[in-house]
């Protein structure tokens, strides 16, 4: 197989595996910067302390947060079914959200960095009998190693980002050698579908978003009364995942509106909760109170901005207001997901940089279940109304949840299209267990 690749392939192959003695270097700066689990580091070297299951096992493998939050619902249909889920990811972040949404039969594992000895002893101990992708993380080592052991693999819920889509294509004969060696790609869009066969996928398949088929967040009952007790009467704007210079531009914002709302609490829930300290500085120094809730705190009546910078909450705070700001789109990032915020009964607002998630957000828009607001006037303009007018904030609510509906179902086209996969696994696994 090596001989067929195409030069590019074969040559970091070669510096992937020459880089192994920089992976100690490697590792110690990832944890100062707090970007791994110093009780778990040897997983990125493909070593495990986990036992893997006697039965079939079905490997899981997503980037980080996102893409393991949109398997959720996947995994607990595979779990259904009597199957076994090893779910890997690359994120101390993803590691938290999968320790705090699955299951304890639910195996998760950092994924081995993409050096061929690495990924050996990965596939080696673990044996997957089937491998799930998710968007699109593909990791060239990983991908020809699970192919060489003639292991089964699909891509899916894939997605190919207009920005992506011509950079590949100058490295077509590279892409086309990975994409190939899945037995399926499982496209979100029409649009994806075809990028994906332009550039060698075989067998394409548009099943749909997955993230449309997300189960709501859930939320600690004695938690989420505690919070609703201490902010009662108070109007509440949530804004979601936010990243570095949006905070700035909520903060601005908050003091707009308070003008008119002086009650009024903003929830700031930061994308990396590791950035709390530094959001409660900035909101300090435009004069207002801050309170933190990984210091154990409660918005007091007195709490200006709530920073939430803990993990695996944003449940919580999604039903805590009936608006929602979605962050990561007033920044170049691309926006996130509002389709757990839509599901908790959320009136989503968004800014202009969306692209990651662009036909959900275009759905959302059309139908009428979100609105964008691409300066900070806008979106004091967008938030205000909403307040003001709690017939139109339900009317908008309605609207997305009707969307989301509608959009819903890649869950079971992506079952159907692994049916026969899923079929031998579940024969192994009671001839195993006979």
């Amino acid at each position: 197989m090596t001989n067929s690749l195409p030069m590019t392939l074969r040559t970091y192959q070669w510096l992937s595996s020459a880089v192994v003695l920089l992976a100690p270097a490697l590792i110690k700066r990832r944890l100062k910067q707090g970007k791994e689990d110093l009780a778990r580091v040897g997983e990125r070297r493909g070593l495990s302390q986990a036992v893997r299951p006697d039965e079939p096992l079905v490997w899981v493998h997503g980037a980080s947060v996102g893409e393991v939050l949109a398997a959720a619902s996947l995994i607990e249909r595979l779990r259904s079914l009597g199957l076994r889920v090893l779910l890997t990811s690359g994120t101390v972040t993803s590691a938290a959200v999968a320790k705090n949404r699955f299951p304890q039969d639910v195996i998760h594992q950092y994924v081995p960095y993409d050096s061929p000895r690495y990924v050996a002893r990965f596939l080696g101990h673990w044996k997957p009998s089937l491998a799930l992708f998710i968007e699109s993380d593909l990791w060239p080592n990983l991908i020809l190693a699970g192919a060489a052991r003639r292991l089964p693999m699909v891509l899916i819920n894939g997605r190919m980002s207009p920005r992506s889509f011509p950079r590949w294509q100058r490295a077509h004969a590279t892409i086309s050698a990975l994409l190939s060696r899945f037995d399926f790609c499982l496209a979100q869009s029409r649009i994806d579908a075809e990028r994906f066969a332009a550039l060698g996928s075989r067998n394409v398949v548009t099943t749909g978003n997955l993230k449309f088929d997300v189960p709501a967040p859930p939320a600690d009952p004695a938690k989420l009364e505690l919070l609703m007790s201490v902010t009662r009467g108070r109007p509440i704007i949530v804004a979601a995942s936010t990243h570095p210079g949006e905070e700035e531009l909520l903060i601005a914002a908050h003091r707009s509106l308070a003008g008119s709302l002086p009650s009024l609490l903003t929830v700031i829930v930061p994308r990396h909760p590791d950035r709390g300290a530094s959001v409660s500085g900035l909101i300090a120094g435009a004069g207002l109170k801050p309170s933190l809730r990984s210091r154990a705190e409660l918005p007091t009546a007195t709490t200006d901005i709530y920073v939430a910078d803990t993990m695996g909450e944003l449940g919580l705070f999604y039903r805590l207001s009936s608006i929602v700001f979605m962050g990561g789109s007033l920044v170049q990032h691309g926006g996130q997901n509002p389709i757990e915020a839509v599901k908790l009964g959320a009136s989503i607002v968004h800014g202009p940089h969306v692209f990651n998630f662009t036909d959900v957000y275009d759905a959302l828009d059309q139908g009428g279940g979100a609105c964008s607001a691409e300066t900070q006037e806008a979106l004091v303009k967008k938030i205000g109304q909403l307040l003001a007018d709690p017939a139109a904030c339900e009317t908008m609510q309605r609207a997305a949840q009707g969307v989301v509906a509608t959009l819903g179902g890649a869950l079971e086209r992506t079952l159907t299209v692994l049916e026969p996969y899923l079929l031998q696994l579940r024969l192994e696994r009671g001839a195993s267990n006979a």
